[in-house]
């Protein structure tokens, strides 16, 4: 099973629009600092793939992964879905731009298809368009189709809402062609997930946890089985957003475990037995320069920084 890296930075990307901070600047001046929205892209079977989030940069995404282009016929496309590891903004935008097709496959938990139904009005908004196939997302181990290698399994994480959603019910209340089972959404861990994928003809997994609030008992089983894992490197330290000069509120307090420091990742990532690598990484971040000090930090430890196309084979 193939695995490509379709982009590895956090909101707004690197450069951000309306940003001018060294990182931005700096993938201004050296396109090969650019970074994409975080996403991957998952091949579950020959000539079929799933994306792991839609983000504003699906189009472009799209078009620089050989695998994920249209044809032989006109209009058939080797993408059959998306899945979900949250309902925020950047991770599910990119939905949008899938409208052209017949039907959209969404995976997701309970929590984010309710967000994106009751919040952005999703359904309301693409049923115009494309027809809106939703399925579960959930702890056990599924394939996504019979003839699937992906099998595909949620580690919830963390309760951490968008802020477009602040104020929902429970799911199940009163979105239009929302059937999920009422909960208590404001305690519910599944709002955020980690990704487990794996290769059912090999058994080897990948962890995908793009946005770490928490790093809860489950995620570390989930990491210490693992054969590669990918997370959460928003922020280096902890106090990166406030010194920077652009938040009002520490990285943990945004909800993003920082890299650095006695309560980092990085530090978590470095005995685990898997191949460990960095994603979603803030325009603020440090590690945006290749010839900053922190890979040298990373590299000690045996922890990469994830690019833009790289591929993993599992």
């Amino acid at each position: 099973m193939r695995v490509r890296v379709l982009g590895t930075a956090a909101g707004g990307g690197v450069p951000q629009w309306n940003c001018a901070c060294p990182g931005c600047s700096g993938a201004r001046a050296h396109p090969g600092w650019r970074r994409r929205h975080a996403s991957l892209a998952v091949q579950s079977a020959e000539g079929r793939w799933y994306l792991v989030n839609a983000t504003p940069d699906l189009g472009e995404q799209v078009e620089d992964c050989p695998e994920l282009h249209p044809g032989p016929e006109p209009r058939r496309t080797p993408l059959a879905g998306v899945i979900l590891t949250d309902a925020e903004l950047d991770h599910t935008l990119g939905i949008a731009r899938l409208r052209e097709a017949d039907g959209i496959e969404i995976v997701a938990t309970a929590p984010v298809r309710h967000a994106l139904l009751t919040g952005l009005h999703l359904g309301e908004v693409l049923t115009p368009y494309a027809r809106l196939d939703w399925r579960p997302l959930g702890p056990e181990d599924r394939p996504l189709a019979e003839d699937s290698r992906l099998v595909v399994g949620a580690v919830p994480v963390s309760a951490k809402r968008p802020r477009y959603a602040a104020g929902l019910d429970a799911p199940g209340d009163d979105a239009p062609g929302d059937d999920a089972p009422d909960g208590d959404a404001a305690d519910d861990d599944s709002w955020v997930v980690a990704l487990r994928l794996t290769d059912r003809t090999t058994g080897r997994t990948l962890l995908y946890a793009p946005a770490l609030a928490a790093w809860p008992d489950a995620f570390q089983r989930a990491a210490e089985s693992a054969d590669h894992v990918i997370v959460d490197g928003t922020f280096w330290s902890d106090d990166e957003p406030l010194t920077s000069g652009f938040g009002s509120r520490t990285a943990t307090a945004m909800g993003h475990l920082p890299i650095d420091g006695p309560d980092g990742t990085a530090r978590r990532l470095a005995v685990l037995q898997a191949r460990t690598l960095y994603t979603h990484l803030n325009n603020t971040n440090p590690l945006n320069d290749p010839a900053a000090p922190q890979h040298t930090v990373l590299r000690e430890l045996g922890v990469e920084v994830a690019a833009d196309g790289m591929v993993i084979d599992l």
